[in-house]
């Protein structure tokens, strides 16, 4: 047997990603209802959690200052939510005995919201609201989700991933298993569920993290540049061609990461099915293949199966990159990271932008109702969008607390609010435990080229960060048609960027390459490419 089919012989004994792990999994035995603390005043306490001894039927179990006691996963330190403004006098949750959850005030004080709507007296919840998350704020100054999880241990090591629920504890035991098996690995996600973050985890835990962790983004690389960026060139084997060994000469003995796997052109994609295969690749101009060591993870956001039948993508490909598949899930699907999430982004922004001495984060002053909100919310954008929501909610604050969410972010939070209904939409809760059916969107018509304006594609590049995949996606044309409006309105590529320009703009922006790329009006990986070209190391 070869070391390759030992391997994958390995992988077989492996479980397959599937949603299982997802809020849509079914109210098993092994799960329990379970408060996390989203926010609270003391901005430690998120992420605490306790699990609830709510057999279908029973006496249900209280929720107030001093009831239950919450701790970290896999933590013996116990507390209860000890907030003054929470009463003494509890709120009662029980289980029935058609599984819905019945929330009861029990008269208490205390001022609670349940999924955005003021609870007064008792609301019968849905097993479908319980899945999805119910969020509850209590004395406008605590948030609560009421969701389904087990008891288990909490990872000493992260991995480099934020988080500790379900579906994020699945991913990083995929990657421990994963780690030094020398296999192809294919990523799959929605876009900004961290897809690199995945990739650079099982580089830095296995046997090649001293080696380079090399990462491209297909999508923004033109068609026509994609095989000499790759493969590399010799020098004249075409027109402007210089000597460079290209992606994989980069990545050799370390990890190749191909993000947007499913935009690579069709015989870019015969190419890394040979390297797959037989572990060579043709550098363009070259009369002989050279071996590669380069191990690959590839990403897509994209259906592969639908581009197969399309023709648009091959696959014995797909077949080969599929030898594991590791499924990141959405943040509509691990709500209870969010508070951690925010949190954690929030010190992050913070001390990026100077603001971390002056506005502590026990003093951030965030209404209950905000924090509410962004659980409530349906992340389209997913990790991504609330990394920006934390970087805008900073940037748009005062130098000294407490922040202030302000309209902009409001009528962000309003552009995708959560389906009627049951689950986040259900402001209300239901009686019957019936949750209303989902009506299916309308999709957005696609638009003409010729019918965006110079004004329109300089809008949408700044706004989408000079990506070219969200660009086109914001402008509703095809992903090739925004090369050619760039080329026809004349904007300004990276590769138009001269040395002392990207030097002197990297002493403005202290050699941050994200500030450094909006500065300069190009995509990050552009100008990092660029850099790369004219030999510039920043940091």
């Amino acid at each position: 047997m070869s070391s390759q089919d030992a391997e994958l012989s390995t992988l077989d004994g492996l479980n397959p990603p599937t949603h299982a792990d997802g809020p849509e999994a079914g109210f098993g035995s092994s799960r329990v209802p379970t408060l996390t603390i989203v926010w609270h005043p003391t901005v430690e306490r998120v992420g605490d959690r306790a699990l609830l001894p709510l057999p279908a039927g029973g006496a249900g179990t209280e929720l107030s200052r001093l009831d239950p006691e919450f701790s970290r996963p896999g933590s013996s330190r116990r507390e209860p939510l000890g907030d003054a403004h929470v009463s003494r006098k509890a709120i009662r949750l029980l289980r029935l005995e058609n599984e819905c959850i019945r929330i009861d005030t029990q008269g208490s004080p205390t001022r609670i919201v349940a999924n955005g709507s003021l609870l007064q007296g008792c609301r019968d919840f849905s097993t479908d609201d319980l899945k999805a998350g119910i969020v509850l704020e209590l004395a406008s100054r605590i948030v609560l989700l009421l969701h389904l999880d087990e008891l288990r241990q909490e990872s000493e090591d992260n991995l480099g991933l934020v988080g500790a629920s379900l579906g994020i504890e699945r991913v990083r035991r995929e990657i421990r298993q994963l780690t030094n098996l020398d296999v192809p690995v294919l990523v799959r996600g929605e876009t900004g569920t961290g897809k690199e973050l995945v990739a650079r985890a099982l580089h830095n835990t296995g046997e090649r993290r001293s080696r380079p962790f090399v990462a491209v983004n297909m999508g923004a690389i033109p068609p026509a540049l994609a095989a000499s960026e790759l493969f590399g060139s010799d020098k004249g084997a075409f027109t402007g061609a210089r000597a460079h060994s290209g992606y994989f000469g980069a990545a050799e003995d370390g990890t190749l990461f191909l993000d947007e796997v499913g935009e690579m052109p069709l015989d870019v994609q015969a190419s890394l099915l040979r390297a797959l295969d037989v572990g060579e690749v043709q550098t363009l101009g070259a009369s002989r293949m050279r071996e590669t060591r380069a191990r690959i993870v590839a990403a897509t956001d994209a259906n592969l199966e639908v581009k197969v039948q399309t023709g648009a993508f091959r696959a014995p490909l797909l077949h080969r990159l599929s030898s594991y598949e590791l499924v990141i899930p959405p943040l509509r699907q691990r709500r209870d990271d969010i508070g951690r999430l925010f949190v954690h982004f929030l010190r992050t922004e913070l001390d990026r932008f100077g603001k971390a001495d002056r506005i502590p984060l026990n003093q951030v002053g965030l209404p209950a109702s905000f924090m509410a909100a962004l659980v409530r919310h349906d992340w389209p954008g997913n990790v991504r969008q609330l990394r920006n929501v934390v970087r805008q909610l900073v940037l748009g604050s005062h130098n000294t607390g407490p922040l202030d969410p302000g309209p902009a972010l409001a009528v962000l939070l309003s552009m995708n609010p959560p389906p009627a209904g049951g689950g986040f939409g259900n402001a209300g809760g239901t009686e019957t435990g019936a949750s209303p059916t989902k009506e299916p969107m309308t999709p957005r018509r696609s638009r003409k080229p010729s019918d965006v304006t110079v004004e329109e594609l300089h809008e949408a590049l700044r706004a989408c960060d000079f990506d070219m995949k969200a660009t086109a996606e914001r402008l509703r044309i095809p992903r090739s048609s925004i090369y050619n409006l760039v080329d026809q309105h004349k904007v300004r590529r990276a590769s138009d960027l001269g040395r002392d320009e990207i030097l002197r703009c990297s002493r403005e922006c202290d050699g941050n390459v994200e500030l450094m790329a909006r500065h300069l009006g190009v995509s990050k990986v552009a100008l990092q490419r660029r850099m790369r070209e004219l030999k510039i190391s920043i940091g």
